[in-house]
């Protein structure tokens, strides 16, 4: 077990950004304050730690015990992964705050990474008719994207993320030393968020980005706070302008249409990350066919991808009739036809005459994914 400080630990190089009605606080060894800083932003009568069976060996026993200075405090264990993200869950850990004693007076924690920062907030928007929520990310993914901008949601068996809620954090506290206990493939799942941030709004990181793959790989902790702090930079500024994604937030949704099909078709086996890297290169290749994108645009994000060890295709197991099939499914379909965020060119998105999302046909997608 990772154990918490008793006295807080100075921070060398803490960054803080305005996310509207919030503040996202990102530093290396945050961890240790923590317990202060959550009852900063959102004092409660009871504190419910939301975590999965992963990470709660690691931080959980420590948080609760510092926590518990503050306040009573409970935790909730979940199963680790995209799999567990369900109904199921969020009732049994409603049912769960419940039989704790939880009221309209708590505040949930939620300690992990994206699958439990989107079923906590999920609770927390729902429970009591909503109580505040303070997001811990644990994993490079869910610091860079998860954490921030206010959505929550569980799956379905017809897709991803399906029914869920906006409901903001009151505060985002993210420990950059936690991501050193990841496996390999979860650092690098988690980077592609931050290259996706670099093609749809800032050239320069996306090259920065590409410089700093080897340090980033690592965990190395001064690129990864500055690739963080970057990251939530660019959503914090995406989302204040459009909370609601109604027009350019849905720019964030860049790689996610084919994404979360692959996701949904692979039955989970591909990690967020891998599907979404995935389904970046295919959607730009789509935003080329369509002369929405430079020449090329595909071919360079593919190349920064490839460089991190991320894949770049379908798996040949997965078919492309049902992976088309699936993206239909997807919440942003409208009048039966998908809509998809492409990108212009590294640094810009296409289609802001036309709300930033532009409809494609089945055909189309079918002929880049095959």
């Amino acid at each position: 077990m990772t154990t918490f400080a008793d006295t807080e630990r100075p921070l060398d190089d803490a960054r803080e950004i305005d996310a509207g009605s919030y503040r996202v606080t990102v530093a290396a060894g945050l961890r240790h304050q923590f317990a202060r800083l959550i009852a900063e932003a959102a004092p409660a009568h009871h504190y419910a730690v939301v975590s999965d069976v992963a990470v709660a060996p690691h931080y959980g026993e420590s948080l609760t015990l510092t926590l518990a200075a503050h306040a009573p405090v409970s935790l909730h264990l979940v199963p680790s992964g995209e799999a567990h993200k369900t109904r199921d869950t969020w009732a049994r850990v409603t049912d769960g705050m419940l039989d704790a004693g939880c009221g309209r007076d708590t505040t949930v924690v939620a300690l992990g990474g994206g699958v439990v920062g989107d079923l906590a907030g999920f609770v927390a928007a729902t429970f009591m008719r909503g109580v505040p929520v303070v997001q811990c990310p644990t994993t490079l993914l869910a610091m860079i994207d998860a954490s921030v901008g206010g959505k929550t949601g569980v799956d379905t068996a017809a897709g991803k993320n399906l029914v869920g809620a906006f409901h903001p954090p009151a505060a985002v506290l993210a420990d950059v030393e936690t991501i050193r206990t990841l496996p390999l493939a979860q650092r690098r799942s988690g980077l592609v968020e931050a290259i996706k941030h670099g093609v749809l709004a800032d050239a320069a990181y996306f090259a920065r980005l590409d410089a700093d793959l080897p340090a980033l790989l690592d965990a190395e902790p001064s690129a990864t706070l500055d690739a963080v702090a970057r990251s939530v930079e660019i959503k914090a500024e995406v989302v204040r302008a459009d909370e609601r994604e109604h027009g350019r937030r849905k720019t964030l949704n860049l790689g996610h249409t084919i994404g979360h099909a692959l996701e949904h078709v692979s039955e989970y086996a591909l990690l967020h990350g891998e599907a979404v890297a995935i389904g970046m290169v295919l959607e730009a290749r789509i935003a080329e066919r369509l002369g929405v994108a430079e020449a090329g645009t595909a071919q360079r994000i593919e190349a920064v991808l490839r460089r991190a060890g991320l894949p770049v295709a379908r798996p040949r197991e997965l078919p492309v009739d049902r992976v088309v099939d699936a993206t239909r499914l997807d919440k942003k379909a409208r009048g039966g036809r998908v809509e998809y965020a492409l990108p212009a060119r590294i640094g810009a998105m296409a289609g802001e005459a036309s709300g930033w999302a532009l409809p494609v046909d089945d055909q189309l997608v079918h002929e880049v994914l095959a």
